[in-house]
This record gives C-alpha cells, sequence and structure tokens, in this order.
C-alpha cells in the first residue's frame, strides 16, 4: 500500500508541476499576444480612449462657442437692418462755396461803412 501512496505522491507532484509549468506557458503566451496586439494597434494609428475623450470634449467645446458666436452675429445683424431702415435725420450743412461768399458779403460790407 505505501507504494501505491508514493506512486500517487509522485503523480500528484509530477500533475502539479505540470500544472505550474502549464500556467507559466499560459501567461507567457497572454503577454505576448498583449504585445503583439499593443504593436499591430500602434502600426495603425489607433488612438486610445483617453484621446478620443479628449478630442471629443473639444470638439463639443467648439460646437457651443460656434452657437454662441453665431448668436452673436444674428443679434448684430439685427442692429444694423434696424439702423439701416431708421429714417435719417436732416441737418443743414453749409458748403464751401456758400461759406465763403458769405463772409465776402460781411467783408465788403464793412469796408462801405467806414
Amino acid at each position: 500500500m505505501q507504494t501505491r501512496n508514493k506512486i500517487f505522491e509522485d503523480l500528484s507532484h509530477l500533475m502539479t508541476n505540470a500544472m505550474g509549468v502549464a500556467q507559466g506557458a499560459r501567461e507567457e503566451a497572454e503577454t505576448a499576444l498583449k504585445s503583439w496586439m499593443d504593436r499591430w494597434l500602434a502600426d495603425r494609428n489607433f488612438v486610445t480612449r483617453e484621446e478620443f475623450e479628449a478630442v471629443q470634449l473639444m470638439a463639443q467645446k467648439a460646437r457651443e462657442e460656434n452657437q454662441a458666436l453665431s448668436a452673436r452675429i444674428d443679434a448684430l445683424e439685427e442692429k444694423i437692418a434696424k439702423l439701416a431702415e431708421a429714417p435719417k435725420p436732416r441737418t443743414r450743412a453749409k458748403s464751401a462755396a456758400t461759406k465763403g461768399t458769405t463772409s465776402k458779403r460781411k467783408s465788403s460790407r464793412a469796408k462801405s461803412a467806414e
């Protein structure tokens, strides 16, 4: 009976060692596969999740700024349209020719009064 236990014990140790080797081989294969996948993805210029989310936030901010600027432009265009439609006040502006003749008349009157 002791030989049987010895055989089972040796078989048990052998199986345990084999499982350890198999587990080590599995971990090494996983590491190699992960490394290969990382290189393959890097060669294809894929972006990471963090980079994608950062660009997505920048695009959202740009859209919001664009909408705000568009609203400002619309408001300014409305003001310009209202100013263009408003009647212009009439002012009496003297021309340069009229100014010159009145001053000549005054000076000739002043000479004749002397």
